[in-house]
């Protein structure tokens, strides 16, 4: 059984930083895409950033310059290190392999203050 465990979220002051973890556990890690996502209140799930097997990356407009997806492969974890981080950045990040019609962590809330 697929399991994804999200951790690194917190309270963090405008302009800050945090990294986002995600284990992936029950499957062959290397060979999906995984990426991150993230919701706000009121507001549907966003893509934030994705990198393929091969180590493409895209990244939402919002967060380019700022966010950074890697992968290591060898501990079954995918990251979002998150620098300058504005208020609307505020939202659950979830952690995905495969899709939207795939696998899904259960979510790490991330807030910034102003």
């Amino acid at each position: 059984q697929v399991q994804l465990v999200e951790s690194g979220g917190g309270l963090v002051q405008a302009g800050g930083s945090l990294r986002l973890s995600c284990a992936a556990s029950g499957t062959r890690f290397s060979i999906y895409t995984m990426g991150w996502y993230r919701q706000a209140p009121g507001k549907q799930r966003d893509s934030v950033a994705y990198i393929t097997s091969v180590e493409n990356t895209k990244y939402a407009d919002s967060v380019k310059g700022r966010f950074t997806i890697s992968r290591d492969n060898a501990k079954n974890t995918v990251y979002l290190e998150m620098n300058t981080l504005k208020p609307e950045d505020t939202a659950v990040y979830y952690c995905n392999m495969g899709g939207p019609t795939r696998y899904w962590g259960q979510g790490t809330q991330v807030t910034v203050s102003s």
